[in-house]
């Protein structure tokens, strides 16, 4: 029994290093595709499958099996992130006045899809990063939270440049990030009282190599753009 599971293991771990290199590579590609003038046009249109290749990377460590209770609460997250995200760009009253470009792929109501997948995706990695604190729920909620408005700090910066979206005048307000924080305090506090429990060891490589990618990118083009 020890010799089976510690071959399980090993060969879970071997195929977690061969994920995490495959997207290490993808997003490596993915900064020079960006940072090139001639490649940057095509790549702006790769940004989803980028995502959807994360959430795809994701899904494979999830654990436990995802029940219908946990896909009906991560569907939740989704649809009311689109749906507020359709509301900001309609009014202008939420985030800010802005609009979004072609980087994000398929709109409905003036809204990429990919926006409430791109929700779904920081809340579950965020949440998995602060279990380990040791601290109390209220600190990790709100741990998870400022991890989710420090991504999107740095996501800003860079979205005028992938065709993502942009903000009137250039700058995202204050307000922007205030309302990122309370609608990630409402979702991860929704995930605390729901009870659902769930891990996933790529979670926290996911969101930094994102995080990374977006920083490097940021970097070149103050550089030298």
């Amino acid at each position: 029994m020890i010799k089976i599971n510690t071959s399980i293991t090993g060969r879970l771990v071997n195929e977690e290093k061969k994920v995490k290199i495959f997207l290490i590579i993808f997003f490596m590609v993915g900064i020079t595709g960006f940072a090139l003038p001639v490649t940057s046009n095509f790549f702006t249109h790769l940004t989803p499958v980028a995502l959807l290749l994360s959430v795809a990377a994701l899904i494979i460590f999830h654990k436990p099996a995802i029940t219908l209770k946990t896909s009906l609460i991560f569907l939740f997250i989704f649809a009311l992130s689109f749906l507020i995200e359709a509301a900001g760009v309609r009014s202008g009253l939420i985030f800010g006045s802005y609009v979004y470009g072609r980087g994000l792929g398929l709109k409905l109501i003036d809204t990429p899809l990919m926006i409430g997948i791109n929700w779904l995706l920081l809340v579950y990695c965020t949440n998995i990063i602060v279990r380990s604190f040791p601290v109390s729920s209220a600190v990790k909620i709100l741990s998870a939270s400022v991890l989710m408005v420090i991504y999107d700090l740095v996501l800003e910066q860079i979205a005028p440049k992938l065709d993502m979206w942009e903000f009137e005048g250039g700058i995202a307000p204050v307000r922007n990030y205030v309302f990122w924080l309370l609608i990630a305090v409402f979702f991860q506090f929704m995930l605390k009282l729901s009870g659902i429990k769930f891990q996933n060891r790529l979670a926290a490589f996911v969101f930094f190599l994102q995080l990374a990618f977006f920083l490097t990118l940021l970097i070149i083009f103050k550089l030298f753009k």
